[in-house]
């Protein structure tokens, strides 16, 4: 069993502690999540000091524990494995780089510290799956930005979005203004993962645009924040004669429409003329003077980065290239023996001769 810790210092100490709890119940009925998070860090930086100037050994944490639960038996959090959670959230936050040394002198200023604005349960998960201070910052602020639950922000991490954002091939630098360049590229993903969806082996564009659309919440959450959907084959009519876009959005950050088209093989310089043509139908037929450039985005199963480059050189309107993964396949005699809308309407008109 370990020892008690009975000395003049470790009273002095609890005191401290017990103190700053009673302080923060005061002002919890403001802002429990923020205060609680104040707390936590407070809590874990005087664990640290105190276990580093002291020969206190792990029953330390275990005394601290039944000490605090004794005092406020209505709180939750003070149990020895949150105790030992919160000394590690606070040594990752510490780490001696210098973005981490930006973030303490931020949260000693007592400043809104990015850290308090999303809940104990989604810290855990970042320090805990991150393997670096700049992946666990990237997930802290699209967390604030998304608001995500603690499921989705899992999912997130565990599907690699940090590794994937912003790493498309594109074109925004030179079409687009610098801010919306930014912007721009931060939305897109290389790859994207459309293990949400399970197709048959051997699959085209239309499936794979049916299958999207048909989970369009799971698509949008892998398209992230801000797009908005408006349709499939989206029909335009120039010079009378109709093109359609694969799939159309709206970004409400960018302010701008999206044409993505989907093509399930390797990329082909040709693909990136087509999405010019359909990119400035749309900024000519729908755009707004309330609109900013379309933007288009060509996602296909593989590509070459030097001929994308080369194909986009000399594109003038903003294009982004990526590529998505797919690994839930089923046999093709698993394809529904059911006829699609196009079989039912070509023999309702057979039966009519």
């Amino acid at each position: 069993m370990s020892e008690i810790i009975t000395t003049t210092d470790y009273k002095n100490f609890i005191e401290k502690i017990k103190s700053q709890i009673q302080q923060s119940q005061i002002k919890a009925a403001v802002s429990v999540n923020v205060e609680m998070l104040k707390l936590y860090w407070f809590m874990g930086e005087q664990i640290v000091e105190k276990q580093k100037s002291t020969k206190w050994g792990d029953g330390f944490l275990k005394q601290l524990s039944q000490d605090l639960k004794a005092e406020f038996p209505d709180i939750k959090g003070f149990s020895k494995r949150n105790l030992e959670i919160i000394r590690r959230w606070y040594l990752f936050w510490c780490q001696e780089i210098s973005i981490a040394k930006q973030l303490v002198s931020q949260l000693k200023d007592e400043k809104e510290s990015l850290l308090f604005q999303i809940p104990w349960g989604q810290n855990i998960v970042i320090i805990t799956k991150s393997k670096s201070i700049e992946e666990a910052l990237f997930y802290v602020q699209k967390t604030i930005e998304n608001n995500w639950s603690r499921n989705v922000l899992v999912h997130q991490i565990e599907s690699g979005l940090y590794k994937r954002t912003g790493k498309a091939i594109t074109n925004f630098e030179k079409r687009l203004p610098a801010t919306d360049s930014d912007l721009a590229n931060q939305i897109l993903k290389d790859p994207y993962n459309f293990d949400f969806l399970t197709m048959r082996e051997r699959y085209d564009e239309k499936e794979l645009e049916d299958a999207l659309t048909t989970n369009i919440t799971e698509f949008l959450l892998e398209l992230g924040s801000g797009f908005s959907y408006i349709g499939k084959q989206y029909k335009l009519t120039v010079d009378n004669e109709d093109f359609y876009i694969d799939l159309l959005f709206y970004h409400t950050k960018l302010h701008s429409y999206v044409v993505i088209e989907l093509k399930t093989g390797k990329f082909k310089p040709e693909y990136a003329g087509k999405l010019n043509f359909y990119v400035s139908a749309i900024d000519g037929e729908l755009k707004t003077e309330q609109d900013n450039s379309t933007i288009g985005i060509l996602i296909c199963k593989e590509k070459k980065k030097t001929i994308v480059e080369y194909a986009l050189k000399d594109i003038s309107k903003p294009i982004g290239v990526s590529e998505y993964m797919l690994t839930k396949h089923l046999p093709d005699e698993y394809k529904s023996s059911l006829p699609n809308i196009e079989e039912i309407e070509r023999k309702i008109g057979g039966g009519d001769e």
